[in-house]
């Protein structure tokens, strides 16, 4: 028997960023088309890091998570190299193609190494971006941002004196859907993106989005370096809830002495009381083991190839056969013969099959 996963297009948010472009209504084949997905899935997949159990997956230093909540499946980075990424996610059974959108952190070749070839298999796929002056995803200013002179000659001025309203400025990535965010933003009722600017020496100004999903049991935040500091960030995600139930993803901690990690897991446990983390990427081996000693087993292994299920208590995964039978008793839990929910998603896309 085959259960096949519909995943549907996300497009909340109206205006796109200067570097965008309309998607496409994709085609559906009817047959599949009234098959739903399960919206019970709450679950994390690594799929991209530099430790895990799993031999079948390569380790790589950089950062990629599937997150797929309330029917939506959304990648959080693309790690640092696409065949790694493209192949880690084969093991996984991770269709590439089929995402209702992108999540990228920051700009650092960690973290979008693999969004070209991505975008090969996807290319209308929607991606969130830090908006940021002059930045890789695109930017836009407005021509008052300089000084003028006008006892110039006009071959001596910008744009011979006559600057656009708005200047537009190019992108690494031409022709990709890209939504860029500058401010705390709600894309999906329930999922939000946190966007602070870093104030630590090396990455002054860079900014960061965190992906930060409002569950009935509290927040459950994924954070790709937490360059701004990954306190700031669970601050900024108790504004929506003071609730934090998990924490995951790098906590740029890599390098830190013992101090400054003691004070972060004593902030986290104590003073936001996060009720569970699952700590990976940068957050450095001597953070592993602190977060280990002050969270018990409220610390959740996050290794590449793990499946972190969330709800009221989560856990990982890190076993394919566990995975798999996690998977098909929620498929089975489920209704198949309903209709996919209505509203802002009404287009849905075959995302895949489980055998």
């Amino acid at each position: 028997m085959k259960a096949y996963v519909i995943a549907a297009s996300a497009m909340l948010l109206g205006a796109c960023g200067p570097n965008s472009s309309p998607p496409r209504e994709p085609r559906v084949d009817p047959a599949k088309a009234q098959v739903a997905i399960d919206p019970t899935k709450a679950q994390i997949t690594i799929l991209y890091d530099a430790f895990g159990k799993d031999p079948s997956m390569q380790h790589d230093w950089g950062y990629a998570a599937l997150v797929e909540y309330n029917g939506k499946r959304i990648l959080f980075d693309t790690g640092n190299n696409g065949e790694i990424l493209a192949q880690n996610a084969k093991t996984k059974g991770v269709d590439l193609s089929s995402l209702d959108f992108v999540v990228i952190s920051h700009r650092h070749g960690d973290h979008i190494g693999g969004l070209t070839d991505l975008l090969r298999v996807n290319p209308k796929v929607k991606i969130y971006a830090p908006k940021e002056g002059f930045g890789v995803f695109g930017a836009d200013l407005p021509s008052s941002f300089y000084r003028k002179e006008t006892t110039l000659p006009p071959d001596q001025r910008y744009y011979d004196g006559k600057p656009p309203e708005v200047m537009k400025f190019g992108t690494a990535w031409p022709g990709a859907y890209v939504q860029l965010v500058d401010k705390n933003t709600e894309i999906l009722p329930g999922i939000n993106l946190i966007t602070l600017v870093s104030d630590k020496t090396g990455t002054l100004e860079l900014r960061e989005l965190s992906l930060a999903i409002n569950t009935p049991e509290g927040m459950v935040i994924v954070v790709g370096c937490s360059h701004p500091g990954v306190d700031k960030i669970v601050e900024a995600a108790t504004k929506i809830n003071p609730q934090i139930h998990m924490l995951a993803g790098g906590f740029h901690l890599v390098v830190a002495n013992d101090a400054d990690i003691e004070k972060i897991v004593t902030l986290l446990h104590d003073t936001y009381k996060v009720a569970y983390v699952a700590p990976g990427h940068c957050t450095g081996e001597a953070t592993f083991a602190a977060f280990k000693k002050a969270f018990g087993d409220h610390d959740l292994y996050a290794g590449l190839g793990t499946v972190l299920v969330f709800g009221a208590t989560p856990h990982p995964i890190a076993d394919a056969k566990q995975a798999r039978e996690v998977d098909l008793n929620s498929y089975r839990r489920y209704d198949f013969t309903s209709s996919t929910s209505a509203g802002a998603f009404p287009a849905p896309t075959v995302a895949g099959h489980i055998d």
